[in-house]
């Protein structure tokens, strides 16, 4: 009888343990679910929501301008940032009297709840780098006043891709 328990609760440790293992190299690898901090990002993502991250998906992808990606902040590396990529390798990104140009041609944007402000560049991203800006344009603290105004390949952590809270706005993330 004793026996018998001790196999049995060995199993269970096996068991939680290979569950564990699994679960971690999911979340070191594929998929982590992140809380955003701040509303640079409203109003697709809003202070406080809990997005899932798809960290597999640019080993098989390229980035995509428009994509929402997560990446490690390039003035400080420690922090995590989400926002919006802009620029590509080569892209020269400018914003005149309030309206963003990507090399050269107006960029439409129907994500953004107000007009930007400001005029701000011309920038030209260089190879292997991203230039990254929030939909709360006027409140988002991005590649326009970093100090590095690029973020490099090796930061990008991945891409949000779904929201599962709260409740009311579960969903795919565009």
């Amino acid at each position: 009888m004793e026996n018998k328990l001790k196999n049995e609760l060995m199993e269970w440790i096996k068991s939680i343990a290979i569950a564990l293992v699994i679960a971690l190299a999911i979340r070191a690898y594929i998929i982590e679910p992140m809380i955003v901090p701040t509303g640079s990002m409203i109003p697709t993502i809003n202070i406080g929501d809990r997005i899932l991250v798809n960290k597999y998906i640019y080993r098989i992808k390229p980035l995509q301008r428009g994509d929402i990606v997560v990446f490690k902040y390039p003035d400080d590396p420690s922090q995590t940032f989400v926002k919006r990529l802009i620029g590509l390798g080569g892209d020269v990104i400018e914003i005149k009297e309030g309206v963003l140009f990507v090399n050269g041609k107006e960029y439409k944007e129907n994500y953004l709840n107000e007009p930007m402000v400001g005029n701000f560049g011309p920038y030209k991203v260089p190879e292997g780098y991203f230039f990254m800006m929030g939909d709360n344009r006027n409140n988002s603290k991005d590649s326009r006043f970093w100090v590095n105004k690029f973020v490099p390949k090796k930061y990008i952590v991945g891409k949000a891709v779904f929201r599962i809270w709260p409740l009311d706005r579960i969903g795919r993330i565009k």
